[in-house]
């Protein structure tokens, strides 16, 4: 039957599989799930992350959490893991670090979609008060997330292009690939690329000697 809806509704992928969640969450199935549990990323997956020299790479978990990156990653974005582990989180950075505002160049679409993440998340998740804390202390603090969380809107994105303005070499595109890891629940590797012979792509070469630089340090 559900199916059947989906179907009536035009709904995506995403928002279908929302939707059984949804359903799932109703039937009282998943309630003793544990979802506030501490993720880990496997160290084989930290060596992965550091071999992509030339690539911002990271492993996003539950509730957007950043749970590994690679130093270029940690420059173009933030260095998440220097942060308190409940600070680590992509969404509560876009939304509550003025940082955040100034380095995505399309922040609204970035952050718009970030919530429909975390709504996907919710869906699956829906008994786990890590979750319900952020989504109220995002709420409590944002009126831009308070709008759209309020759209219950789901986003899953498996590709596209991330604009951004570095304060060191300034602005530039790079595509992204979303990768889920096999074996580990909820975990998505993203890696961003440019296009060879680009001008982003020797920023991001930029960017890469500057941390080899001596006493370099990670922006953020």
């Amino acid at each position: 039957m559900l199916g059947a809806l989906a179907r009536a509704l035009q709904l995506d992928e995403a928002a279908t599989g929302h939707l059984f969640n949804l359903a799932r969450s109703v039937s009282g199935s998943g309630r003793n799930s544990p979802s506030s549990s501490v993720q880990r990323v496997r160290p084989s997956l930290h060596k992965l992350l550091d071999s992509f020299t030339a690539h911002p790479a990271f492993i996003r978990g539950r509730r957007t959490e950043v749970l590994g990156m690679n130093p270029l990653a940690a420059s173009l974005l933030t260095d998440f893991l220097a942060k308190p582990v409940r600070h680590r989180s992509l969404i509560r950075w876009a939304f509550l670090d003025p940082e955040a505002r100034q380095r995505y160049a399309d922040w609204e679409q970035v952050s718009a979609s970030m919530v429909g993440t975390l709504r996907l998340d919710a869906g699956r998740h829906p008994h786990d008060p890590l979750l319900a804390q952020l989504v109220g202390e995002l709420s409590m603090n944002s009126e831009e997330f308070r709008t759209w969380w309020a759209d219950h809107r789901v986003v899953e994105r498996r590709d596209g292009i991330k604009r951004f303005t570095h304060p060191d070499v300034g602005y530039l595109e790079v595509n992204y690939e979303a990768l889920d890891v096999t074996g580990a629940t909820d975990q998505t590797l993203f890696i961003y690329t440019t296009e060879p012979g680009s001008e982003s792509e020797a920023k991001l070469r930029d960017l890469e000697a500057r941390l080899k630089s001596p006493g370099a340090a990670p922006r953020g």
